[in-house]
């Protein structure tokens, strides 16, 4: 889609949701994963959806896909420079250069229960974005960023704590 297709669809969702606010939440698709064989899991997903994945032989798995750390870094990627894109494109901006990098740093210890006061997860993420657009200062670009940072959802449900809950069904 070009720019202006962009902002007349993110338009319309604005007055869409302005005019009918109690539409705006809805359930999220969900993913449903299941061990193929060692620790390879496939997750699928509405409309044919698939995503594998796999941890390495050092720890027992097969090496044969990305980790699901991996998909955590790209997913918040992928939701960052969509959602610079689409800011982008609301303001009319056209963007000449969009590059997002995500990583992080772990402590292995805490994803096998080594230390009760080590985190399973990330100890810290970093997002490092490079950006460049014709007629733009930098620090409308900066300003950009600054507001993806506010509003992507993966960002935020990594940044800040998230109700999560846990149903077990025995079989």
């Amino acid at each position: 889609m070009s720019v202006e297709q962009i902002q007349t669809a993110v338009k319309q969702v604005i007055d869409h949701y302005t005019t009918n606010p109690e539409q705006a939440i809805s359930a999220d698709s969900a993913a449903t994963a299941t061990v193929e064989a060692g620790l390879r899991c496939r997750a699928t997903g509405p409309n044919g959806a698939e995503l594998v994945t796999d941890m390495p032989r050092g720890i027992g798995g097969g090496g044969s896909a990305p980790t699901p750390g991996w998909f955590m870094r790209a997913a918040l990627a992928n939701c960052d420079a969509t959602m610079i894109a689409l800011r982008a494109a609301e303001l009319g901006i056209e963007l000449t250069t969009l590059e997002v990098t995500v990583d992080s740093t772990s402590d292995n210890r805490g994803l096998l229960e080594m230390d009760n006061e080590i985190a399973a997860g990330p100890l810290a993420v970093r997002v490092r974005v490079k950006i460049g657009a014709e007629s733009v200062t930098e620090a409308q670009l900066r300003d950009l960023i600054i507001w993806t940072e506010r509003h992507s959802p993966v960002g935020d449900a990594i940044g800040r704590a998230v109700p999560y809950n846990v149903a077990i069904e025995f079989v």
